[in-house]
């Protein structure tokens, strides 16, 4: 009788949790146009993941970092995430009337240094500062690299209070 009423009472569980198929969670990237005007709207840091498509350790930060939960909620939480392609025909916006070629804008946010791809930038909207980041990270990198960032931010925020 108990092992009735245990099953009974179990089996809803078990069908239930074996029948989900959730989607995995993914970043919710952004057009850089739109990713831009968010960060200033919102003050969440812009997180610009500079790829190309032939790209091979792109294509490895996507399949493993950025598949990572931890790194998907984090970002999704935290973060603006811009998708930027430099080589993708656009018009691109900085913070004037004049639009910009994707080669352009790499340019200007590199500074005129780019560094090869993949290349993430992380724009802090409360001073307009832009660190740059190149070359591929895993998990933990990344952690370590978002770290450094919100730690900036951080200390921008209590130094203006």
């Amino acid at each position: 009788m108990i092992r009735i009423v245990t099953m009974i009472f179990f089996l809803p569980f078990v069908l239930g949790a074996s029948s989900y198929v959730g989607e995995p969670q993914k970043i919710k990237w952004v057009d850089f146009n739109t990713g831009l005007a968010l960060a200033q709207q919102t003050g969440k840091i812009a997180v610009i993941d500079c790829y190309t498509d032939w790209c091979g350790w792109c294509k490895v930060m996507d399949k493993k970092t950025f598949s990572d939960p931890k790194i998907i909620e984090r970002i999704n939480d935290n973060y603006i995430a811009i998708k930027f392609n430099p080589e993708k025909p656009g018009k691109y916006y900085a913070g004037t009337k004049d639009s910009l070629s994707g080669r352009q804008l790499l340019m200007a946010l590199s500074n005129n240094k780019p560094s090869g791809y993949p290349t993430f930038f992380f724009f802090v909207p409360q001073d307009a500062k832009l660190f740059q980041m190149p070359g591929y990270q895993d998990v933990s990198q990344f952690g370590a690299t978002l770290n450094d960032v919100e730690k900036y931010q951080y200390e921008l925020h209590n130094k203006n209070k």
